[in-house]
């Protein structure tokens, strides 16, 4: 599979493509962009930090790439209507969406089932599972308005068999693993297609907070992880469709 991917993956692939990134401002989300915008994709940064949103599309105006939309929202707390505006201002700006990386994640506090405490619980089934599903929703009319789009989620091994103290992030990812299959089946045969990616180990700021003694110079970075996520926003990738991929 990772050789089909490299061999997919052409220098000008997303060229004119418009791609949203959520949590585009740290991490995985943030190299997706970088790596988008590379390809020619011009991406629509969606984050919680406006400073980190701003150093990324400063990096991709300084290499030259299309430049992009800063989008400041908390998935935690927005509303339908935040949703909907963005998918307006979406379609009146670019016209159409061809891409979605539902990328933002919380990790939440890794805990005996016992003590899991609701409010926690709550907020990360915000942001993991009801967030994704609203802005989803909301961002249909821009998604079907593409030749091709390609809506991506991401998952974890944890969301595909559970593990001790892993509670609520483990089971958002299960929620999201069931909906992105769902979708699928449903958009199977149009312009719409829908995959999961499950990272992996990777060098970020969250699997430093999972795993505080591991040593990240041994796991791979998000750049390491690169191909895949172009591959599945590109033409190449239109006939893939509710398969859950894993990066490494």
């Amino acid at each position: 599979m990772t050789k089909m991917h490299n061999e997919s993956v052409t220098k000008d692939c997303l060229t004119n493509k418009i791609i949203l990134v959520t949590g585009a401002g740290d991490g995985i989300g943030r190299q997706a962009a970088l790596a988008y915008a590379s390809y020619g994709a011009t991406v629509i940064l969606l984050g919680r930090t406006v400073t980190k949103l701003e150093a990324v599309y400063d990096e991709i105006i300084a290499a030259d790439g299309p430049e992009p939309a800063i989008v400041p929202l908390d998935l935690k707390g927005a509303t339908k209507s935040h949703y909907e505006g963005l998918n307006a201002t979406i379609i009146e700006k670019f016209g159409r969406l061809d891409g979605l990386l539902n990328n933002a994640s919380l990790l939440g506090v890794l805990s005996p089932f016992e003590h899991i405490d609701h409010p926690s619980w709550n907020d990360l089934m915000q942001v993991n599972v009801t967030a994704q599903f609203m802005l989803t929703q909301a961002l249909m009319p821009a998604l079907k308005r593409a030749e091709h789009a390609s809506i991506v989620f991401t998952s974890s091994g944890v969301g595909r068999k559970g593990r001790a103290y892993w509670g609520p992030y483990a089971v958002s990812k299960f929620a999201t693993e069931g909906l992105a299959q769902v979708m699928a089946d449903e958009y199977e045969g149009s312009s719409i297609r829908v995959n999961v990616i499950n990272p992996g180990a990777t060098r970020t700021t969250m699997r430093a907070r999972a795993y505080p003694g591991e040593d990240p110079k041994q796991l791979k970075t998000p750049a390491d992880l690169m191909p895949l996520y172009v591959y599945l926003m590109a033409d190449a990738s239109v006939e893939v469709n509710g398969e859950s991929l894993d990066a490494q």
